[in-house]
């Protein structure tokens, strides 16, 4: 939505030139940025801080053949079936999983062969449902490319916007630099999370950590891209507060709160975007983390009950197992949610705050109108309405994974009451 469709969206009630002429120095400013033409490229490329903040990210994703996404055009990103990254998509996933399927052979022959305890069966299990990321990757990572080049070119144009009405550019304070951290920390973690296991777990070769490392990176950049993308709007959502305040303190006319009020609802619907982009991948993504959290814990506990507290290598390895995914899964829920709670909070808090008897009628009404938007279009992460990704999501994982623990110890109790009888 673009600032020059106000007059078309809220009908001549606003009688935006007649504002334009009787206002401010400040909206006659906003007049004049409004003219810059949204759809031309290197207008979008001179103002979108958020592509060069975190572009090393994409180019992360590019190398591990997960999300093939390019600058194809000037400011925009767009992603092909026959683009160069893609085509390197395609030969790094050959290669890739012909590694994965020797090692996944092996691991199975030892699931259906080596392994004769229920027990045995549940640790071998785990290390097979680490390898089904791998094969996910074309219908969670490239068949969901185009709609993540919908919404990272949003933030191109939101940020053009932004800077229409605030004439300033929107900045992330520490974002490139946070994102040289998280990418470093991503393959460490990954490194010393398999060499963990391959230490302590039984059959766990370091061969067999060679079909693992560039799934547990992508399991491990997916939750740090997830982190900087809720991150960004975070700063996007208190430099609007920020310019918000500081317009209605000034400025507090009909015309200023209804384009802050276009701008809060893209805001809004940038934040929904990263849900739609994004839907399948992190569904299964969070269905993956259930399932481990649920199979190490339960391995954790059986271990428990039978040896006792030992500390044993098995016993560690299923504890660092249960508690890198729920880690995860706790990164991913918590972000959602701070991020929901941010774009509305300041906003709201700072219409209240307007005193109405030291305003007209058409800034009352706009108030109104701006309160109203908020409370019909509440800023949730939503996986195209499967799942809402908040705090809830992970108290309800946490239920999930405890009734099926529940079920799965009292089937280990029947297999112990039936061996003693």
């Amino acid at each position: 939505m673009d600032i020059n469709d106000l007059a078309e969206l809220y009908g001549e009630e606003l009688q935006l030139k007649k504002l334009i002429r009787n206002s401010s120095a400040r909206a006659q400013e906003i007049a004049k940025r409004a003219k810059l033409d949204s759809s031309d490229g290197q207008t979008i490329e001179d103002h979108d801080q958020f592509y060069k903040d975190h572009k090393l990210l994409l180019l992360l994703f590019r190398i591990l053949g997960v999300m093939p996404v390019q600058r194809g055009k000037i400011g925009k990103i767009t992603f092909g079936w026959l683009s160069g990254p893609m085509i390197y998509a395609y030969v790094f996933y050959v290669i890739t999983t012909v590694i994965v399927l020797m090692v996944g052979y092996e691991r199975i022959d030892i699931l259906l062969n080596r392994s004769r305890k229920f027990d045995e069966y549940i640790y071998s299990i785990i290390f097979i449902i680490f390898l089904v990321p791998h094969f996910w990757i074309p219908f969670v990572g490239w068949g969901v490319a185009r709609e993540v080049c919908i919404y990272k070119n949003s933030w191109g144009t939101y940020q053009l916007h932004f800077y229409k009405i605030t004439g300033k550019n929107l900045v992330f304070p520490h974002l490139s630099t946070l994102i040289v951290i998280i990418s470093l920390g991503c393959f460490i973690l990954a490194v010393v999370f398999l060499l963990s296991l391959s230490a302590l777990l039984e059959g766990y070769t370091l061969y067999h950590t060679t079909a693992y490392y560039h799934i547990v990176i992508m399991l491990n950049m997916n939750s740090g891209l997830w982190y900087i993308n809720c991150r960004a709007i975070i700063n996007a959502s208190q430099a609007l507060a920020r310019h918000f305040q500081g317009d209605v303190d000034d400025f507090c006319t009909a015309y200023i709160i209804a384009h802050y009020r276009v701008l809060w609802l893209e805001l809004s619907e940038m934040l929904q975007g990263i849900g739609n982009a994004y839907a399948r991948t992190y569904a299964s993504y969070s269905l993956f983390m259930i399932a481990n959290i649920t199979i190490a814990t339960y391995g954790f506990i059986s271990e428990i009950t039978e040896h006792g507290i030992t500390f044993s290598f098995k016993e560690m390895g299923l504890m660092v197992a249960s508690l890198y995914c729920m880690t995860l899964l706790y990164i991913y829920c918590d972000c959602s949610h701070k991020a929901s709670d941010a774009i509305a909070s300041k906003v709201q808090t700072s219409l209240m705050n307007i005193r109405l008897n030291t305003i007209d009628k058409s800034a009352a009404r706009e108030i109104d109108l701006f309160l109203t938007a908020i409370r019909l279009n509440p800023p949730t992460v939503s996986l195209k309405g499967y799942s809402d990704v908040d705090r809830k999501l992970l108290t309800s994982s946490i239920s999930t994974i405890a009734i099926y623990l529940i079920v799965l110890l009292q089937f280990k109790i029947s297999l112990v009451n039936m061996r003693g009888v």
